[in-house]
């Protein structure tokens, strides 16, 4: 099964009270989970790592049923789908532990992939990490199994 997931993080303030959000869909487009989660404060990048970290483990955790699952991340970070995909270098020690976490979850999977897009084309995700820290929703939503 291929699974893609929306990915996004925000920080009011950068450093700042932050949340991630993120979308799991099917290749036919159904939303199979949505969440969106408050982390404390810290900086946007984190927060955009911790939404890719969350997601792969979600799918891990609950969807995924083979190592032949394929997982396409997709993100409106440029810096994170750089990084994640070996493009740009990583020099921040927060960054670069979450790097590893995500790193070492990749090989449940067949292949895993990073794409950056327009924000606009990341609507949903960003609309779940901003739910979250406006309180507007309690932490996740989950809308199939």
């Amino acid at each position: 099964m291929k699974f893609i997931v929306n990915t996004d993080g925000a920080s009011r303030g950068n450093p700042g009270p932050a949340s991630y959000g993120f979308v799991i869909k099917n290749v036919k487009g159904e939303i199979l989970y949505k969440e969106g989660k408050t982390i404390g404060v810290t900086t946007n990048n984190v927060a955009e790592y911790m939404a890719v970290l969350r997601g792969i483990e979600h799918i891990i955790n609950t969807l995924s049923k083979s190592k032949d699952d394929l997982v396409e991340i997709i993100t409106d970070s440029l810096l994170i789908a750089s990084q994640l995909s070996g493009r740009f270098k990583i020099k921040n020690e927060r960054l670069m532990d979450l790097y590893f976490q995500i790193k070492g979850l990749e090989q449940h999977f067949s292949e895993i992939s990073y794409r950056n897009v327009p924000r606009e084309q990341n609507k949903q995700a960003d609309n779940m990490a901003n739910l979250a820290l406006d309180g507007k929703i309690l932490n996740q939503l989950h809308l199939k199994d």
